[in-house]
């Protein structure tokens, strides 16, 4: 006679960590294979769904259990793209170092992440200029998030008290603006010469430093305070 042993609670929580760990590799993989497809040249909107789930070793109907769409799936590359980065950037500000260091760390930080996490950089940089609305628009959203948080922490390093809190958002969106920019020559580098990376950091540092001391020239030469100070 057959015995039925009811199942018990550690069991059951073994099976669903199984089920769980099963549906995280198939999100995973779908997100690899899209990447692979990405490779150098091809923008988001140039993949299909059936593309994505062959790449990836899956049925088409198994993305649905995870994405509902590929617009929803770019909106996920976009996350992995900043989400981490936005973390560390912040905990880099936290720390009480001096000025010139701290952009030196950030600068620094920024290009080994990108390094580290190029197919992402190269997606997001691409259909940052190029690609479909919904991504382009998220990725604009990540970068309006970076600038105001780094406009929030800039008034604890720029104790100006005549930098306004519109000077402070210029000031943020002319550094995420040139970071973007340079994140192309990131890129590029080759994995082969560390000096290379060391260059572009001292370089990039020296920008992000003309951009700071230029505050204060902004400050004495700004035509508001010119016609203020005229009265």
């Amino acid at each position: 006679m057959a015995v039925y042993k009811k199942k018990g609670k550690d069991a059951a929580e073994g099976e669903e960590t199984g089920h769980d760990a099963r549906r995280s590799r198939t999100r995973q993989a779908l997100i690899e294979a899209a990447l692979d497809l990405l490779g150098e040249e091809r923008t988001f909107s140039s993949l299909s769904l059936r593309e994505v789930t062959k790449a990836a070793g899956v049925v088409p109907a198994a993305f649905y259990r995870h994405f509902r769409g590929m617009d929803s799936l770019g909106l996920e590359l976009v996350d992995e793209s900043f989400r981490a980065l936005r973390t560390q950037m912040r905990d880099i500000r936290a720390k009480p170092l001096p000025t010139e260091q701290l952009i030196r760390s950030s600068v620094a930080l920024y290009v080994a992440y990108v390094r580290a996490q190029n197919r992402y950089f190269r997606f997001a940089i691409r259909e940052y200029f190029s690609g479909a609305t919904s991504t382009r628009l998220a990725i604009r959203n990540e970068l309006r998030f970076f600038v105001s948080e780094l406009a929030t922490d800039l008034a604890l390093l720029v104790p100006d008290r005549r930098v306004t809190s519109t000077d402070l958002q210029m000031i943020a969106q002319l550094v995420v603006n040139n970071m973007v920019m340079a994140t192309d020559q990131i890129l590029a580098l080759p994995s082969e010469r560390p000096e290379e990376e060391e260059r572009l950091v001292d370089t990039l540092s020296k920008q992000l430093r003309v951009i700071f001391l230029g505050v204060a020239q902004w400050n004495a030469a700004r035509p508001d305070k010119a016609a203020k100070d005229a009265n």
